[in-house]
């Protein structure tokens, strides 16, 4: 994976939402796979005011079905 930079995190958050409505999932359902006590993490990751942590990137593709590429826009889906 190559690194990421700033831009590559908006990308980021446009893609959660993106990879989470194509699963058909709630935020709520997202945060519960994730282990996260609320639903607001993901949205705050939707809506830029936080990135998720390093350490949750793995689960999170797990979750919606892609890989860690994918969220930021990079492989079969992104350009």
């Amino acid at each position: 994976m190559k690194q990421v930079k700033g831009d590559d995190f908006i990308n980021c958050i446009f893609r959660i939402r993106e990879l989470r409505q194509a699963k058909g999932i709630t935020q709520a359902q997202l945060a519960t796979q994730l282990d996260l006590k609320s639903a607001s993490a993901v949205g705050m990751w939707e809506i830029g005011s936080r990135n998720p942590p390093s350490t949750i990137l793995p689960r999170l593709a797990q979750a919606l079905g892609c890989t860690i590429d994918e969220l930021y826009g990079q492989g079969k889906d992104g350009a």
